[in-house]
């Protein structure tokens, strides 16, 4: 599945923490420009540039993993070309009992974090494509909620109207993870978003 897509990301680094703007996976061999899917998930992880340079700030190679297949086979389903990630938080900490207080620590440092932001309205703006397909998918983890309601608060101005994504019963605002702990619910997580797609 890795080997149809290239993958790269926008790696930079802010005071000794380690970020990624945003990623892109595309097809190999299509002239697509511009995002025919656009992806919202919880952080980028361990996601790191191929080169080990953490503050490129430039678009550069992508390790893969496995969160990003699970991707590629919704766009083999769904056949897009190329699609991009945003992330509720740009930080990248792959440990969940980490990353919730390293976010407290940021905010109480002024470090903006989150592309849906209002002070990264401008970066939002360039990144994210309108009239796209959406796929929501940050986990359901109720730490999360006050930057899910903030993404989707940003995202109320760009007309999603049926975002594709496995929401929590009794939730607006839950979207279960692309990749769950186990190989039964990630296959189940491809099937559910592959139903949405095709209706």
């Amino acid at each position: 599945m890795k080997k149809l897509f290239n993958i790269t990301g926008y790696y930079y680094q802010v005071k000794d923490y380690n970020f990624r703007k945003y990623l892109n996976i595309k097809r190999k061999g299509t002239d697509v420009k511009i995002p025919d899917l656009m992806v919202v998930m919880m952080n980028p992880g361990s996601s790191q540039p191929l080169n080990k340079q953490d503050n490129q700030r430039k678009e550069t190679p992508a390790k893969p993993d496995n969160t990003q297949t699970q991707i590629m086979k919704i766009m083999q389903v769904g056949n897009f070309n190329y699609a991009r990630v945003l992330n509720l938080s740009d930080v990248r900490e792959p440990k969940s009992e980490l990353l919730y207080p390293m976010l407290k620590k940021m905010e109480a440092q002024n470090i903006n974090h989150s592309i849906f932001a209002e002070e990264r309205k401008d970066d939002f703006n360039k990144l994210w494509i309108k009239n796209t397909s959406v796929i929501f998918g940050w986990g359901v983890n109720y730490r999360l909620r006050y930057l899910a309601l903030k993404a989707l608060k940003a995202l109320s101005a760009c007309d999603i109207t049926n975002p594709i994504g496995l929401l929590k019963p009794n939730t607006n605002w839950a979207y279960y993870h692309p990749l769950p702990p186990n190989t039964n619910t990630q296959k189940d997580w491809v099937s559910g978003i592959s139903k949405q797609l095709k209706k």
